[in-house]
């Protein structure tokens, strides 16, 4: 007797239909929240007015609720772009531009943490069929992990080149690499070494980069560095003439 195959399309429609019930529920939740905090603001401009000590206990247990809420905030916002990372609308790009973009964004950072960022884009590369507003979500957050990893300074080389018909880029580190024991939860979703860290971050950005038909590879060395590539499919070149 013939073991049943899994309905592939079946499972990913009951996945859908999930993910789009836990960002609908994430989403109600913030709503709340968001008055929540808001009312801590206000009530801790009051007590801030009085010099009180009983006031002063107060003010310091409305700061704690208030950091709470923020955090809850941060996190429903990572799990809320982690859930919409496989709607894409995809257009022709040369990637070189949202991560030019991108870069900019965390040069005044990288600057202030002694971290030179070298770029060797390449010339010429073919499009990629690109949502740029998810990749710039998923390369930012490799930029910041690779600043972040360089505690005491370093080099971050961002480098575009093609590789078949794939375009690919690397990004290349020489901060503190990754342990043995962490790299098989790296994309695992709340899985995170940072304290306060909601885990999602580097799952977002695998989700997106496959949602995109790409892959992303990891290299790593303890106090070496760390070098992520991400490989997306090009489209092919008219031929001229």
């Amino acid at each position: 007797m013939e073991s049943e195959s899994p309905n592939n399309d079946q499972f990913y429609e009951q996945y859908s239909d999930i993910a789009k019930l836990a960002g609908g529920l994430a989403h109600e939740i913030k709503n709340p929240l968001s008055t929540i905090r808001l009312n801590m603001e206000l009530l801790a401009e009051e007590l801030t007015e009085s010099g009180s000590q009983q006031q002063r206990r107060l003010l310091r247990k409305v700061e704690i609720v208030r950091r709470e809420c923020t955090r809850l905030e941060e996190l429903l916002n990572d799990f809320l772009n982690y859930a919409r990372a496989g709607a894409l609308e995809l257009t022709p790009t040369n990637v070189n531009s949202p991560i030019k973009e991108a870069l900019d964004f965390y040069r005044p950072l990288a600057s202030e943490s002694r971290i030179n960022i070298i770029e060797y884009l390449g010339a010429d590369l073919p499009l990629v069929p690109l949502d740029r507003r998810s990749f710039h979500r998923a390369f930012l957050n490799l930029v910041l992990n690779a600043i972040q990893a360089m505690p005491n300074g370093g080099d971050l080389v961002v480098r575009t080149r093609t590789y078949g018909n794939l375009v690919a880029i690397d990004l290349i580190d020489t901060g503190t690499g990754i342990g043995p024991q962490v790299i098989p939860h790296l994309f695992d979703a709340f899985y995170s070494t940072k304290p306060g860290g909601s885990g999602l971050g580097l799952p977002m950005t695998k989700r997106i980069v496959e949602a995109h038909a790409g892959k992303i590879h990891i290299q790593t060395e303890p106090n070496k560095g760390t070098q992520f590539t991400l490989t997306f499919p090009s489209l092919p070149r008219l031929a001229s003439g």
